[in-house]
């Protein structure tokens, strides 16, 4: 037990771990250790003596009234003594006082050591996992790489990542993606928890919104240096995206620096996604403009915002004309999904003429019947 503070600092430097921290580990290693082997209900406090370098457990026994309460407990009573009692071994002893008595672990022998290293292992460990788990707690949303190592037949992927193995559920899989073991991949945290159980679990995805935007930021060195900021994108994985680009530079065109040369930069991102078609707009503040904007290819009339009590909008109406609405739906509904999901409003068609709409379908206008009926009267 001689020289401890070097055993402290093998271990920090071993683990990359804050030298104060492993200090405390082990300090509060021997308090346990002293409770199991000498008295769980007695108070011991650990001190590190700076010229043995080694630790010194110290019982505190506190002095407390005659009439104290905490003396009639039994699970505390071994920890204070009433000023009678004290001053029967010392007359200047005052309230609130603290004897100590030192105890030598090593008068326990093999039994004190062997609790004593199990002690000190498992506030070591505890240590270790409360370091990663703050690391990659601050990694959430962030881009991490890692081998696979094993895909269950649930599907499941896991990946090693440094010191720790992560685990891709198909869930948050693109689909048709395929994983075997050797294979490097790239996902963002997306949730970190810790529990008694099964330790550290850490979930990643590749379906997340946040994927593609760290993958962007990859590619394109003006969203890294936050020249350009990507405000808001919406993804249905393998199928198509929608980015919403806002250049904080007035010569650079934010669009322009994503899509990169011949689109190289943006295909590059499509590649990793397995094929993703991504759609690059320019952001505005301007709630029609920017809804006009995300509705592409679809090229709409006018765009009228619907507000709730509290002023907040809920709903946009969109007119276009009849040539436009398929465009503007996207196969299997898939425009008009990722428009709703990156402006956070319902959106709502009407074809241009129409008064009136249900479930996006148009009604016919009554001047043009009208007008149809007097050119057949005309020729009849």
């Amino acid at each position: 037990m001689e020289k401890i503070l070097d055993i402290v600092e093998a271990i920090a430097h071993e683990k990359g771990l804050n030298p104060a921290k492993v200090t405390e580990a082990i300090k509060t290693a021997f308090i346990q250790t002293a409770k199991r082997v000498i008295n769980q209900k007695f108070a011991f406090e650990a001190v590190i003596n700076s010229q043995t370098k080694a630790v010194d457990v110290i019982q505190i026994i506190t002095v407390v009234e005659d009439s104290d309460e905490r003396l009639q407990d039994e699970n505390l009573a071994p920890a204070y003594i009433s000023i009678t009692e004290a001053r029967e071994y010392d007359d200047q002893v005052e309230i609130d006082d603290q004897l100590q008595i030192p105890h030598n672990l090593e008068e326990y022998g093999r039994t004190g050591a062997s609790q004593l290293h199990r002690e000190i292992e498992f506030h070591i460990q505890r240590l270790v996992e409360d370091e990663i788990f703050n690391k990659y707690k601050s990694k959430i949303g962030t881009l991490v790489t890692g081998r696979v190592t094993r895909v269950d037949p649930q599907n499941a992927t896991y990946i090693e990542m440094d010191e720790i193995r992560a685990v891709l559920p198909m869930k948050n899989r693109i689909k048709g993606e395929v994983f075997k073991v050797g294979d490097h991949l790239k996902a963002v945290v997306r949730r970190v928890d810790m529990n008694k159980e099964n330790g550290i679990q850490i979930e990643l995805s590749r379906t997340s919104p946040k994927f593609l935007e760290e993958l962007l930021a990859l590619e394109v060195p003006e969203i890294a240096d936050g020249t350009v900021i990507v405000e808001r994108s919406a993804r249905i994985p393998g199928e198509r995206a929608k980015v919403a680009l806002l250049s904080m530079h007035p010569q650079v065109d934010a669009v322009g620096a994503t899509v990169g040369v011949k689109g190289v930069r943006i295909n590059a991102v499509s590649q990793e996604l397995i094929g993703e078609n991504i759609d690059c707009i320019e952001y505005t503040t301007i709630p029609e403009l920017f809804i006009s904007r995300i509705m592409s290819p679809a090229i709409i009339s006018a765009v009228e915002i619907i507000k709730d009590e509290n002023g907040e909008a809920q709903k946009a109406i969109i007119t276009l004309p009849s040539d436009q609405k398929s465009k503007a739906i996207g196969k299997s509904g898939i425009n008009i999904r990722l428009a709703s999901m990156l402006s956070g409003l319902n959106i709502e068609l009407v074809e241009s003429g129409s008064k009136n709409s249900q479930n996006g379908e148009a009604i016919e206008p009554k001047e043009q019947k009208d007008s149809v009926d007097a050119l057949a009267a005309l020729f009849s």
